[in-house]
């Protein structure tokens, strides 16, 4: 049966990977396994447009509303829908489907994600950040719709794929690359590039979650989706570094097991498996794992002075309510004040480490019940402290970077 499908973030590289995944899949079976009813984009009309018409998408949606009319002029003729705007993507999102990818990147994909859930839609999150900013939230909206939510990145996937009886487990453990910073000396973290930051050693990704590899930021926020997707405290969720990232994640059980999830580093395996659970029939061109060639597998524990970040995930989680918000709108901008070359790289964990301690946040302690409207106030609030702390952190290192 053709499944229907829509892309939240189809011009991204999970969203391209994902047409990958269902264009391998097409190519190689009788019958139409997938069919496309809306992709997205921010800003990239020439992908946009390009995708909608190679896989014949009914609605194609960019949410820089200045690039509706380029948009609709590329696909004039095709009989494509077309839309613009936030609101535009996140009715969208509520279109009926088979499965929704959310993979647009950072707090931006929560309103879609929401939206989706709301309408019954299951979703394969890929946007862990709404996870982060939302967790009880879009828990609580998937229970009174019946909708499933499908861990998409690479490493819940993983803990997903061989999770049994969650009673019956002791903890779980996340695996990270390292990224491109795991030997490089403490002292010269402050003046690495954005360039060197965004030069991932294992994955091709966007520049932002490029960043928060590098600073391990990506893996704290993975800390607490993974807390959030699985109910488990903090204290039982493990972070080990492991260079070859073959094993995407671990849960370990009370009887002793440890059950591993071991792949080629290929974000194509875990999409195929969550747009198609719970069953596994997508074929994917992946490369596949040869253990004799591979020889080895190494693990490291994470450097807490070189990544703070893991420390401040647990804190956020510890906090509660709107800290894992707060946590999550502070890198954001710091992350955005790096790549414009306006902080350090090392200012990152340092802004966000100052935001988690600024009592001054209205909403910190929304708590669980917060609705939509009081985690976008709580990050806009946020971000307008991040500036500030931003800015500071200019000051005092005597200017702006180079």
């Amino acid at each position: 049966m053709t499944m229907r499908v829509s892309i939240m973030g189809s011009t991204g590289s999970v969203g391209r990977s994902a047409l990958s995944v269902m264009a391998h899949a097409g190519s190689v079976s009788e019958d139409p396994v997938f069919s496309i009813d809306t992709l997205t984009a921010n800003s990239d009309v020439d992908t946009l447009a390009r995708q909608s018409i190679t896989y014949n998408a009914r609605l194609a949606v960019v949410a820089d509303d200045r690039a509706y009319k380029e948009l609709k002029s590329q696909l004039a003729g095709t009989g494509i829908e077309v839309a613009a705007g936030a609101d535009a993507i996140a009715e969208a999102a509520a279109r009926p489907v088979d499965r929704l990818l959310a993979a647009i990147v950072g707090i931006a994909g929560l309103r879609s994600t929401y939206s989706a859930l709301k309408a019954g839609n299951s979703v394969a999150l890929a946007n862990k950040e709404s996870m982060v900013c939302a967790g009880p939230l879009l828990k609580r909206v998937a229970q009174k719709t019946g909708a499933h939510i499908i861990p998409t990145d690479s490493e819940h996937n993983a803990m997903f794929q061989v999770l049994e009886r969650q009673e019956d487990v002791e903890k779980l453990v996340l695996t990270a690359s390292g990224g491109p910073f795991l030997k490089t000396p403490l002292a010269n973290l402050r003046n690495v590039t954005p360039e060197q930051a965004c030069a991932h050693p294992r994955w091709s990704m966007g520049r932002k979650i490029s960043v928060d590899s590098a600073t391990f930021m990506n893996k704290a926020l993975e800390l607490i989706e993974a807390a959030y997707l699985f109910e488990m405290p903090q204290q039982r969720i493990d972070v080990l570094v492991h260079p070859q990232s073959i094993i995407h994640s671990l849960v370990a059980y009370r009887d002793g097991s440890v059950l591993a999830q071991l792949g080629s580093p290929d974000m194509k395996t875990p999409i195929a498996h969550a747009l198609s659970w719970p069953e596994r029939r997508l074929p994917t061109d992946v490369e596949r794992l040869n253990l004799v060639d591979l020889a080895q597998l190494d693990f490291l524990a994470v450097d807490d002075a070189r990544f703070p970040a893991i420390r401040l995930a647990r804190q956020a989680l510890d906090e509660g309510g709107g800290a894992p918000t707060v946590m999550n709108a502070a890198n954001e901008c710091a992350v955005e004040a790096f790549l414009n070359g306006r902080c350090r790289f090392t200012d990152i964990s340092d802004v966000v480490e100052a935001a988690l301690g600024d009592r001054s946040l209205s909403g910190v302690s929304a708590g669980d019940a917060a609705s939509l409207d009081d985690i976008i106030a709580l990050d806009a609030e946020v971000r307008q402290r991040s500036g500030r702390l931003i800015a500071e952190a200019s000051l005092r290192t005597g200017s702006e970077v180079e």
